[in-house]
C-alpha cells in the first residue's frame, strides 16, 4: 500500500515537472494545486491569436514583470510562479530562456511600432516625422523602463527567431527611409544608425538621471533637437 501511494505521488511530482500538471493557482490563490493546464494550440503565439493558452499566459505574466521589476527580474522560475505553473512548465513552449526572452521582447516592438504608427504623420516632412519618432522613442523609453532595456539586449534575444526581426527591423528601416530623404547625398543606414544610437542613449542617460544631473536641464526637448541637428545638419528656417 505504501509503495503504491508512493509510485502514485512520484507520478504525479513527474507531470507537474514536465509541465502538463497541475496549475499553482489553487481556488484561494494560495498555491495549492488545483486543477489541470488547459488545453490550447501548442504552435505558434497563443498571445498573437487571442487564446488564453499557457504560451499566451507565460508572455503576458514576463510583459508584465518586466514593465514592474526590470530585465533582470525575468527568470524562468519567477514567470512560471506567476503565470501558476511548475517552474518546468515554460520549456514546453520555450525550449530555452532566450527564447521566451524574446517573446516578451517582440511584444515591447510591437507596442512601440503601434506607438510611432499612432503618431506619424504621412503628410508631413521627413525632419518633422524624424522628430516625432524621436520623442515617441523617448517616451517609450520612459514609460516602459525595463521592457526597453530587454529590446535593445540582442545579446540576450534569439533576434532570428520568434519572429523578433520582423517586429524590430521595420522601425529601423522606417527611420532609414526617412533620413535618405533629408539627406540624399549620405548613406541612410549609416546616418540612421548613429543617429539613432544617440537619441538611444539620450533616452537611457535621462531617465537614469545622470544627463539631467550633468546639464541641469528640465527638458529633453533641446538634446534631441540638437542630436537630430548633429546628424541631420540644422534645420532650415521656414518660409
Amino acid at each position: 500500500m505504501r509503495r503504491d501511494r508512493e509510485s502514485h505521488e512520484g507520478h504525479d511530482q513527474e507531470r507537474q515537472e514536465e509541465g502538463d500538471g497541475g496549475l499553482l493557482d489553487g481556488p484561494g490563490g494560495d498555491g495549492r494545486l488545483g486543477g489541470h493546464e488547459e488545453d490550447g494550440p501548442r504552435d505558434g503565439y497563443g498571445d498573437d491569436h487571442g487564446d488564453d493558452g499557457l504560451r499566451g499566459r507565460l508572455v503576458r505574466v514576463g510583459v508584465e514583470l518586466v514593465n514592474a521589476e526590470g530585465a533582470q527580474a525575468l527568470s524562468l522560475r519567477e514567470i512560471a510562479r506567476r503565470a501558476g505553473v511548475s517552474h518546468g512548465a515554460p520549456r514546453r513552449h520555450f525550449p530555452t530562456h532566450l527564447d521566451l526572452l524574446s517573446a516578451i521582447a517582440r511584444q515591447g516592438f510591437a507596442e512601440l511600432a503601434a506607438r510611432v504608427a499612432a503618431e506619424d504623420r504621412e503628410g508631413a516632412g521627413p525632419r518633422e516625422r524624424i522628430a516625432l519618432l524621436a520623442r515617441v522613442h523617448f517616451d517609450y523609453a520612459g514609460s516602459r523602463r525595463g521592457m526597453y532595456e530587454l529590446m535593445f539586449r540582442h545579446d540576450l534575444l534569439e533576434s532570428g527567431r520568434l519572429g523578433l526581426r520582423e517586429t524590430s527591423l521595420p522601425l529601423f528601416a522606417r527611420l532609414t527611409e526617412l533620413v535618405a530623404r533629408v539627406r540624399p547625398g549620405a548613406d541612410p543606414v549609416v546616418v540612421a544608425g548613429a543617429l539613432w544610437a544617440n537619441l538611444h542613449g539620450i533616452a537611457q542617460l535621462w531617465h537614469w538621471g545622470s544627463l539631467r544631473l550633468a546639464t541641469g536641464g528640465a527638458d529633453p526637448a533641446p538634446l534631441l533637437a540638437a542630436a537630430l541637428d548633429a546628424h541631420l545638419g540644422p534645420e532650415e528656417p521656414a518660409p
